[in-house]
């Protein structure tokens, strides 16, 4: 997937962890999932920091890592950790949500370098993400497809299909990244680390990690 707006005026300032608050204070657009906004900042932060094989001179490269955002919903610390990491200037912050601003309610590839997928629509992410693995691999590419999904998400039934195809064809570049709230309608007891233990042994997946929204923790899991 490709976007139409390239990165050309980003500031090249080096932005860490510690200016992601200043960075999501400079939008002040009206913003109506403030909890799904700060509830994924740390798990955003960690995986362009450390883990994503992503280049922002770059954005289209045929190698790079994938990565959707499947909850789409409150992309406020999404645009901060892509201002911080160089992919659009940190001036377009300014204009969140505004009426002809790139950065709306919802991320959107067409606008913005870096973003894979327009999401928001929950239970949408996961399917995506393993028809992408499986293109790449029909291509004879070896990118990891990065998947970022809330817990209530998972009570969709895409995300069951996507699951049980991709554990039948060993889809083993495929990672889902849960962020668990407890705000599941039909979540397990013991939240999303029960509900993946039971629903990928069915679907016969082989390996699986489930990371509860603690930086360290992720880090330590993606090495």
């Amino acid at each position: 997937m490709t976007n139409t707006t390239v990165n050309t005026t980003a500031s090249p300032t080096v932005y860490g962890y510690e200016d992601l608050g200043r960075l999501m204070a400079l939008m002040t657009g009206d913003e109506k999932h403030n909890a799904a906004t700060t509830s994924t900042l740390d798990v955003l932060w960690v995986l362009y920091d450390r883990i994503l094989r992503v280049d922002p001179r770059e954005p289209g490269a045929a190698d790079r890592d994938r990565f959707l955002l499947s909850k789409g919903h409150g992309p406020m610390a999404y645009y901060a950790v892509l201002a911080a990491k160089r992919f659009i200037d940190t001036e377009l912050l300014r204009d969140f949500g505004s009426f002809d601003s790139p950065l709306g309610q919802h991320p959107d590839r067409v606008l913005l370098p870096g973003v894979e997928i327009g999401s928001g629509s929950l239970g949408l992410g996961l399917a995506v993400g393993t028809a992408l693995g499986l293109r790449q691999r029909a291509l004879l590419h070896r990118p990891r497809v990065f998947t970022l999904l809330g817990d209530a998400e998972l009570d969709e039934g895409s995300n069951h299909e996507a699951i049980a195809f991709a554990g039948a064809i060993g889809l083993d570049t495929l990672r889902a990244v849960v962020i668990d709230n407890a705000s599941a309608t039909h979540g397990w007891h013991g939240g999303v680390a029960t509900r993946f233990d039971r629903e990928i042994k069915v679907a016969k997946i082989g390996r699986c990690g489930v990371v509860q929204q603690d930086a360290d923790v992720l880090w330590a899991v993606a090495r």
